[in-house]
This record gives structure tokens, sequence and C-alpha cells, in this order.
């Protein structure tokens, strides 16, 4: 098998699933991908799909049903899983010292360099301050930060993670999956994650892994696949528009209105409108203006003025 030096894990006729005694499940079948260095691939598609389980055999955790994949250079991964740790006392410099067993004598003592290596890679993640804190006193955002600092503490030119963000707030959503896109370029890693994060996704991943039907997955950036249908094939969005990015509301008001106006007030005064049932269209008899005068702004209809969009829709209704 051949590997493209830009990329470090290839697949060939790569079969995946679970064996249970003589019988086997196959959840993807002769698939062909390949993990470009310096960018974020994000492997996406409905739950229960068989994210993990190619994640697991792409990590060597677990066997394909056929086909093979190949490390340039035999490299080795570093892999983030959705495993709970619970460990009493544990802190997160143990924690992220880890990464460096691997690496370490038959003592398994840290040396001078593996030191500077884990607070390397603490402070990469923005975790230095939490070195000597103790795991159960973490928060989930925190706890995955210490667990991707384990992970970049390897070294490994290869990086997959399964589900980081799962059970995390927004911004620690934000953070993480930007971490992941800044970590791929400044230490030049391929990082493959599963997610769900679907809108964050779009805007970070230079790469989409899609699952597709046949036990196939189709790879493309994600304005590509956004434009040729393929998100809305896999996923089948139920009012939500993926074009736009944005809910699909129904007119049910008899008032077509006439907005004016720009940037950000623009869009969130028209997001207001149509959730609440009303047209917007430069054809409207209603005209709305929106103002903005010394950073205050101000919504101006039929020589009435609105402090608030609130107020607005108060009258209209």
């Amino acid at each position: 098998m051949v590997v493209d030096i830009a990329t470090t894990l290839q697949t060939r006729g790569l079969s995946v699933g679970y064996r249970n005694g003589q019988f086997s499940t196959l959840l993807f079948e002769n698939i062909n991908l390949s993990l470009p260095t310096g960018k974020l691939t994000c492997f996406m598609g409905p739950n229960g799909i068989g994210k993990s389980t190619l994640i697991r055999t792409l990590a060597g955790l677990q066997k394909p049903l056929a086909g093979e994949s190949s490390r340039f250079d035999e490299t080795k991964i570093a892999l983030v899983l959705t495993d709970k740790i619970s460990s009493n006392n544990m802190r997160v410099f143990d924690l992220v010292s880890y990464g460096r067993y691997p690496y370490l004598g038959w003592g398994a003592s840290l040396e001078l360099d593996d030191y500077d290596i884990v607070y390397q890679s603490m402070a990469e993640v923005n975790i230095q301050s939490l070195a000597d804190k103790k795991l159960e006193e973490l928060s989930d955002g925190q706890m995955q930060l210490a667990m991707i600092a384990r992970a970049v503490a390897q070294e490994t030119p290869i990086l997959l993670l399964d589900e980081p963000t799962a059970h995390l707030d927004l911004n620690n959503r934000v953070e993480i999956m930007k971490l992941l896109h800044r970590l791929a370029r400044k230490k030049n890693k391929a990082i493959l994650v599963a997610t769900h994060e679907l809108d964050l996704a779009l805007q970070l991943a230079d790469q989409i892994w899609l699952t597709a039907p046949h036990k196939k997955i189709k790879t493309g950036i994600p304005e590509d696949l956004v434009l040729d249908g393929s998100f809305d094939d896999v996923f089948k969005f139920k009012g939500f528009d993926l074009k736009t990015g944005k809910i699909k509301h129904e007119s049910h008001q008899d008032k077509l209105i006439n907005l004016k106006g720009e940037g950000f007030p623009f869009l969130w005064t028209k997001n207001a409108l149509q959730r609440e049932g009303f047209s917007v269209s430069s054809e409207g008899k209603i005209p709305i203006a929106i103002n903005q005068e010394d950073e205050k702004l101000t919504w101006t209809m039929n020589e009435q003025t609105f402090n608030s969009i609130s107020e607005l829709l108060n009258l209209l209704r």
C-alpha cells in the first residue's frame, strides 16, 4: 500500500464492524480514506452509525473486518475517548504526564525533557494553573482539556478524539473545537474528531468525513457538502435550512414587513419578526427602519419610534 506523505493515515478497502462469535456486524464497507496533516477533520453522522467503532479501529484498539490502514513512517496515534477517569487524589499534572509513559524506561521516571513537555502541553491548552488541582475538582470542560493535554504530551502526529465536546456547554464546546483547529495547524498534526457539533464543524473543519448510504463515507470540505445536499441527505433536517443556518419559520401573520437596516441589528430583527410569523420582503407594505446613532439602536415604524425589538413586536401583534 502506497502512502501519500502529505497524509499520516490512509485506509484501503477498509471494512469496519464488530464480531460476536461466528457472526459479524458490518458498519462500514470498503472505505478508502486519508487523514491530512495540519488539518482538522470532523467525522459526522447519525447516532449509532458506527463513528466510535471506526475511531477505535483506526487507533488499533479493534481489528477491521477487512482491508487495512497505514500510518506514514509507522508513527503512533494519540487517542481521546469519552471514558470517564475516576482516580482519587490524582492531579492534572499526573494525568498529563501519562502521555510521556510510552517513552520512559523501565524505571518509569520522568526526565527533565519530559517535565518540559508536560508543562508545555498544559500551556498549549491553557490549563497551567490547574497543574496541582485534583481531577475530581475539575469541571467537565477542564477535564476534557486535561485529556487533550495528555494526548498532546504524547507528541504523536495523529490525534483521534471521540465526541470530545459531549455534555459540555456552548463556551466549552467552542473553546475545544477552536483549540483542536489551532493545534492541527501549529503542531502540524492530523486531527480526526467524531462529533455532533454540526454548527462548529461547518465553521472550523478543514475536511468532513460524512457517513453515507450503503455503509460508505463521503469526504469533502464543509461548504461543498452543504451545497451539494450531502448533509441534508444524511441528517434529514426537519425545519432547519442548512444553507442559511436558520430554522424555517412558517408565516402565519397577514402582515408583510419591509425591513430596512444592515449588519447584525438587521439579522436579529429579521429573526424576531420571522419567529413571530411575519414575512419580511422588499415588497412589504409595512416599512420598518433600523436606526443606530452613538451605539444606540432604535426602530421606526409609521413615524413611531421603539427602543427595543420587544416594543416593536408588541405593537405589531
